[in-house]
């Protein structure tokens, strides 16, 4: 019969064991976290399940990498590793709501410039169930596109090209313009530039106007006529656009365009934002969100082309050329994708990225405060995500590539009715009418809220590949004589297919 220290023995074992055995358990899946335990109702949730063994933890490396950021230290610091799972039948919505928090709460730490901290309280990483489209090139060799600008322009613009273009088997015909100012660009620097972009994988022409001292729209209008004499057999679909105008996503694209017949005749893009250009120039296609003509429509164009050239006034703007040729040689309307964005609002744009709305094409990039080369750099990893929205507990908002937003105690994300836009921008009005500016294009819309003190809003920094997935920055600066936050996600691409994030290139 077993003695009472025997018994007691015993007990002790089995509970060191039962010890052991948790601790291995938070180990296993947040290696040196035994400090910051998570909650087991929320440990156990679908949103923090974790079974991609091959995914690269993040928890514990330096930061060195924000010493190459205009970023003044001291500054606070959070990250998370998330980890993006394709999911048949998942699709993206507006607004998806997570029970736990994006981070830890008030879980930043203090950096300074010499002790490039290695974090060890990491919470467990994130699994964000998205739809599964693939993150491979796709076929997009029944689309051509044309672009008007000069080489300095271009040059800019290449890399925002790059992210859409290359790969696809898509043509882009550029017709190279004098700038305003000399130097022009000579043939052996537009032949060097047009090298540099097939180097890259894109299947670019770049040519000189088909007639000599043309002004810049005339040259924009030829776009029509020069891709479909250029069309090859698979052309269905035209594309004119400006230098800064850009596609989030090629299959979004297609998809839309699928719902046609490029064979009958269509006049398919976006009126402006504003009622005060739509009252001024008409209902147009503006340039800037992408004229898509349909093959049966540009050969009406390519036939009248000489008597629209000689009938449209020179005055008239590119895109207002090509809708008067339309409108004076066939009975063909425009059909408005509200996905297309002109982006002609002015102020800030932060209310159109952050509505989780669909985006096809988007435009102004340019001047630096809306980098959609970054911000669409995630959309390697997770597919069509890139603008996406998520809202962890009642207070934060992730509208992916872009921003995250948290909203004050009076503020709470689950008090605001985000099918609504926050009117952030400014618009031109129009005197008696019952359109204040925007109410066609961008309503509805919700009253701005008041940042640092209603809502505070971190912009995404930087976008890198890192150990085969995406690194995302997002900075909230602070006031003179305050310390800046700098929140951080990895994203990674779960399982091991030709897909997987692990396949990146590193960067």
């Amino acid at each position: 019969m077993p003695t009472r220290r025997s018994v007691i023995v015993f007990a002790c074992f089995v509970l060191l064991s039962a010890i052991i055995l948790t601790v291995h358990q938070i180990e296993r899946h947040s290696p040196g976290l035994i400090e910051h335990l998570v909650p087991p109702k929320l440990a156990h949730t679908k949103e923090h399940e974790h079974e991609a063994e091959d995914i690269t933890s993040h928890c514990g490396k330096g930061i060195e990498w924000l010493d190459k950021l205009d970023v003044p230290y001291p500054i606070s610091y959070a990250q998370r590793d998330i980890i993006v799972r394709p999911t048949a039948g998942a699709r993206r919505t507006s607004l998806t709501k997570i029970k736990g928090p994006l981070f830890a709460q008030e879980k930043e730490v203090l950096v300074d410039q010499e002790s490039h901290l290695k974090l060890r309280d990491c919470q467990p990483p994130l699994v964000l169930e998205v739809s599964d489209t693939p993150v491979t090139p796709v076929d997009a060799s029944r689309m051509h596109f044309g672009i008007a600008t000069t080489l300095d322009r271009l040059k800019d613009s290449t890399p925002t090209i790059a992210r859409w273009l290359t790969h696809t088997k898509a043509k882009l015909f550029v017709v190279m313009v004098a700038p305003e100012k000399p130097p022009k660009a000579t043939p052996k620097e537009i032949a060097e530039w047009e090298k540099e972009m097939r180097d890259r994988g894109m299947d670019v022409t770049l040519m000189a106007p088909i007639k000599k001292y043309q002004s810049y729209t005339e040259n924009y209008f030829s776009l029509a006529k020069i891709m479909y004499q250029r069309r090859t057999t698979e052309a269905e679909w035209f594309v004119i656009m400006d230098d800064d105008t850009f596609f989030p996503s090629m299959r979004g694209l297609l998809a839309m365009l699928d719902k046609y017949d490029s064979n009958e005749q269509y006049w398919i893009g976006a009126v402006s934002d504003q009622w005060w250009s739509v009252s001024r120039f008409g209902m147009m296609a503006f340039g800037g969100a992408g004229i898509f003509l349909s093959r049966g429509l540009a050969a009406v164009i390519d036939e009248v082309y000489e008597d629209c050239t000689k009938t449209i006034h020179k005055a008239a703007g590119g895109d207002e050329r090509v809708m008067r040729c339309v409108t004076m040689n066939t009975e063909t309307k425009l059909t408005n994708e509200p996905g297309l964005h002109q982006m002609d609002v002015f102020g800030d744009l932060s209310g159109i990225y952050e509505s989780g709305r669909s985006a096809l094409s988007l435009h102004h990039w340019k001047g630096g405060e809306y980098p959609v080369e970054k911000m669409s750099l995630v959309s390697d990893v997770c597919g069509d995500c890139m603008l996406q929205r998520w809202q962890f507990g009642d207070d934060t908002v992730l509208t992916n590539g872009f921003s995250i937003a948290r909203y004050s105690k009076g503020k709470k994300a689950n008090g605001i009715k985000f099918f609504k836009a926050e009117e952030t921008w400014g618009a031109h009005t129009v005197e008696a009418s019952v359109n204040p500016g925007t109410m066609h294009s961008l309503e509805p819309v919700r009253p701005k809220l008041e940042l640092d003190k209603e809502k505070i809003q971190y912009r995404l920094l930087e976008s890198a590949v890192v150990d085969g997935g995406i690194r995302q920055s997002y900075i909230h600066r602070g006031k003179e004589g305050e310390g800046s936050t700098v929140l951080v996600l990895y994203w990674k691409r779960e399982g091991n297919g030709p897909e997987a994030a692990n396949d990146l290139p590193s960067g």
